[in-house]
């Protein structure tokens, strides 16, 4: 099961944040931190898994922004590591080349996506197009 998804830039700082199970705000700032500082300070060479605490984290670097993912140990990791690249794969096809500050602008948008993907911790969607179907909506009724 997935417990958080995290979107952080080089500097660290988190652009998105979804939990699955309940943290305290305070415990988050801390868990974010803690988790950030080990995903940067690892070089390109190392494996994209970690054993940290009593869960696992999965990340993956798309130019200045890193996506992590923390999962329990019943979860695979190389399925928590194609969903982040197809959800990058969907954030591309909705923005057009997606950016830092697509996500920071549109961030409504981002989540809506995020949770088409994934449901209280479990993948539920990787069609894009299916991902994609409730924004292509809400554009349409915006227009009018």
């Amino acid at each position: 099961m997935i417990k958080f998804f995290l979107m952080v830039n080089k500097q660290g700082q988190t652009r998105l944040s979804r939990y699955y199970e309940h943290v305290e705000i305070n415990k988050r700032t801390m868990l974010e931190a803690e988790v950030i500082k080990n995903c940067l300070s690892r070089s390109k060479d190392q494996c994209s898994f970690i054993e940290y605490k009593d869960f696992k984290l999965v990340y993956r670097q798309y130019a200045a922004l890193f996506v992590v993912v923390g999962i329990n140990e019943t979860e695979n990791e190389m399925a928590v590591y194609e969903l982040i690249h197809n959800f990058v794969e969907v954030l591309d096809k909705y923005f057009s080349r997606v950016s830092e500050l697509d996500i920071m602008f549109n961030l409504d948008r981002v989540h809506i996506i995020l949770d088409e993907m994934v449901l209280n911790g479990c993948i539920v969607e990787t069609n894009r197009n299916r991902i994609l179907a409730p924004l292509f909506v809400l554009d349409k009724v915006g227009e009018s």
